[in-house]
């Protein structure tokens, strides 16, 4: 009878853990209760710097590979 009783409990607090897939999301979104998230503004100016810098670097990448093409069909034509 005592053993009965202790399944009982078994399983009692095997159905109050959660599984692992509850479990992610619960710390997942709890995670992102304590990020630090940035204003409409801060996001706005941040994307346009991004899109900036991307914007010099391929123009930078782009001319020098322009001129390495031209000094190269130079040296071997």
């Amino acid at each position: 009878m005592a053993e009965k009783k202790e399944r009982k409990e078994e399983k009692a607090v095997a159905y109050k853990q959660p599984n692992a897939i509850q479990r992610y999301f619960k710390e997942t979104v709890g995670e992102l209760r304590k990020v630090s998230w940035p204003t409409r503004k801060e996001a706005t100016n941040l994307t346009l710097v991004v899109l900036l810098v991307t914007f010099v670097m391929s123009m930078y990448l782009g001319l020098l590979d322009l001129i390495f093409t031209q000094l190269f069909s130079l040296l071997f034509s």
